[in-house]
């Protein structure tokens, strides 16, 4: 059996272990109490704080083991101690350029974990960041959406 490894950006893992100190520290003992405060409200069959408390507490720890099997097997890496080549890997941050139309984007590639395309941050398993990832700045890519083949010209990348 092979454990899965996740690589992650050092914010990534930064931004998990704040989140499990967080649960951990604050939550877990917040949901405690309350379990035990509605206990003493008696009959625990229709007492519904009870069974809100338990359920949150059960998705809490979860997350908490969720966390600490994904930091178990974290590689973490730290773009600014990798060599600058202009070519896009994990944890660069490039700015693309629609071919068709100019417009343009710019997306760092992280984690599945970190990835949130609001914030322009792209998991290394998406579409965009698979056709990316290996090119160099001046290359283009073409990208499979939905509504047909997007090609995107690598403008610059950034070790940041």
């Amino acid at each position: 059996m092979s454990i899965t490894k996740y690589p992650m950006t050092v914010q990534g893992a930064r931004a998990l272990e704040e989140e499990h100190l967080f649960l951990s520290k604050t939550e877990r003992p917040r949901l405690s109490q309350a379990i035990g405060e509605a206990r003493e409200l008696g009959d625990l069959k229709e007492n519904a704080e009870y069974h809100a408390a338990r359920e949150e507490q059960g998705m809490v720890e979860a997350r908490i083991r969720d966390i600490e099997g994904r930091l178990q097997n974290s590689v973490v890496i730290d773009i600014t101690t990798i060599p600058h080549t202009g070519k896009v890997i994990f944890g660069t941050t490039v700015l693309l350029a629609n071919a068709e139309t100019g417009e343009e984007v710019t997306y760092q590639i992280v984690g599945e974990d970190e990835a949130d395309i609001k914030q322009g941050k792209l998991s290394a398993g998406a579409p965009i960041a698979r056709a990316i990832i290996g090119k160099e700045e001046g290359d283009v890519a073409a990208v499979k959406t939905p509504s047909g083949v997007v090609e995107y010209e690598i403008v610059e990348v950034k070790h940041i």
